[in-house]
């Protein structure tokens, strides 16, 4: 089953979407990737959509990423009174202990917030609907006043703008999670609340290379570690919710912009995320803002583009799912794509695979070739070619399940599952024969074929081989 498309869709799964049968569907209108989101349902719940999916994956005969989602630390008012109302310009307390919250103070129990924070810096509470200035800070309090007022009810949550919060990325609710999603060889890891590169490094000792880390990015201070976070992290989420209640929301399509581009200069997947198609949690069809939306993503050179509560909690998962690709469809095949796609190019590391990869793309241009081919048993192969945005289909060829899943989140990628190449022939003999099952070439297209010789040696892409698919058979010399 061949996407017409190279940018990826990742559907969030739930109540609306965990069926076999859903997931199936799913996955034929157009989805990629599945996110398992572990803010929500059970650790056997999660498992039994897992299971799933991959029943889905052998019969369809495709490979399919499966992302685990970390929820990542909650901080949250206490209890507060029915009614309480907050409003503007009044005095507001937080406190590290306190009783049932009123419209004069409420309880925040986490020590490590009264640590950082300063006078003049800004608390957010219930997603940003409320806005406090503190005004004063002890070990064990804050006074505030009220910037934005409005109702107050418990366990709320609080975000701190402002500072860098002494708070693991990993809370010992994600640590469980975490292991537990490693037991099932999960393909991608998410990692919430990252503020610096740190957090990455951490979630990534813990995977020692059992799936791919990548590093949510929600949080203002992430962005002034940007560069730190994408060099340690394989992939970026753009979080755009979460950003959204931090930042002033007009700031945020251009971090969107900016973190596209830093993820592609890296060779590193990016997701784009939150409320793409939110209407459609609801209502058969989007709103002409939201498709712009996603156009936007695509333009812009993201790998992936995300659904969340609309393929996993909406009336209409399927259709969802079929929107993003047809607008992805739409906007690839749009003559302003190719030249926005060009103008972000990047230059090519100092190093072998770099060069070859830059060749295959310029040569398979120029040889209106059927496809570039790439053996990778790692996947770094199939990130080169990916980042290279050619013009033509990427086919990657591994040995390794988890690879070809892994690859199945980056743009333009076509992964297939066979057997490492062990002489030149038999390089280009297979290429050809999966290029030609899968609808890539037909006999007398030609190919660029990139592989690392000695063969079956992991990182060393070294070989650049144009090939005519059908002109050399078992039997031939090399």
């Amino acid at each position: 089953m061949r996407r017409n498309r190279n940018v990826k869709v990742l559907a969030t799964l739930g109540p609306a979407s965990s069926s076999e049968e859903k997931i199936r569907q799913l996955f034929e209108a157009g989805a990629d990737a599945f996110r398992l989101n572990m803010s929500h349902g059970a650790h056997d719940d999660v498992r039994a959509m897992y299971e799933r999916i991959r029943k889905v994956e052998a019969d369809l005969g495709r490979p399919i990423a499966v992302l685990v989602d970390l929820q990542g630390p909650k901080l949250r008012v206490g209890k507060v009174a029915p009614g309480t109302e907050l409003e503007n310009g009044q005095p507001f307390r937080l406190n590290l202990s306190h009783g049932t919250g009123d419209a004069s103070a409420v309880e925040l129990p986490h020590r490590e917030i009264f640590d950082v924070i300063e006078p003049g810096h800004t608390l957010l509470l219930d997603d940003g609907k409320l806005r406090l200035e503190v005004t004063k800070t002890g070990d064990d309090f804050a006074e505030t006043r009220v910037v934005v007022g409005g109702p107050l009810t418990s366990n709320k949550g609080v975000n701190v703008p402002d500072a860098i919060l002494p708070v693991p990325a990993l809370s010992p609710k994600d640590r469980r999670d975490l292991d537990f999603a490693l037991s099932m060889d999960v393909d991608w890891v998410a990692l919430s609340f990252v503020q610096r590169s740190a957090d990455v490094a951490e979630t990534k000792k813990i995977v020692a290379g059992r799936a791919f880390v990548m590093a949510k990015i929600e949080k203002p201070r992430a962005l002034d570690h940007l560069d730190e976070i994408i060099e340690v992290a394989d992939g970026l989420m753009v979080a755009r919710g979460d950003l959204g209640v931090e930042l002033p929301v007009e700031h945020v399509p251009a971090i969107q912009k900016s973190i596209t581009r830093a993820g592609r200069r890296a060779g590193k997947p990016v997701v784009v995320a939150t409320q793409m198609l939110e209407s459609m949690i609801e209502a058969p069809v989007p709103t002409r803002a939201e498709v712009s939306d996603v156009a936007t993503a695509v333009f812009d050179g993201a790998d992936a583009v995300m659904l969340s509560g609309e393929s996993a909690v909406g009336d209409y998962p399927v259709e969802a799912v079929a929107m993003m690709d047809r607008v992805a469809q739409s906007v690839e095949h749009d003559e302003q794509f190719r030249t926005a796609l060009d103008a972000g190019r990047i230059e090519p590391e100092t190093t072998t695979a770099d060069a070859i990869t830059l060749a295959a793309r310029q040569v398979a241009e120029t040889l209106n070739a059927a496809a570039i081919v790439c053996y990778t048993a790692s996947g770094s192969t199939g990130l080169r070619a990916s980042r290279e945005r050619p013009d033509v289909p990427i086919l990657v060829l591994t040995p390794v399940a988890q690879t070809a899943r892994r690859l199945a989140l980056a743009w333009g990628v076509h992964c297939v599952q066979t057997e490492d190449a062990s002489s030149f022939l038999d390089m280009v003999i297979r290429a050809s024969r999966v290029a030609e099952r899968e609808e890539f070439a037909v006999t007398g297209d030609r190919l660029v074929i990139t592989a690392g010789v000695p063969f079956g040696t992991p990182g060393r892409t070294n070989v650049l081989r144009i090939a005519t698919v059908g002109t050399e058979r078992p039997g031939a010399q090399e």
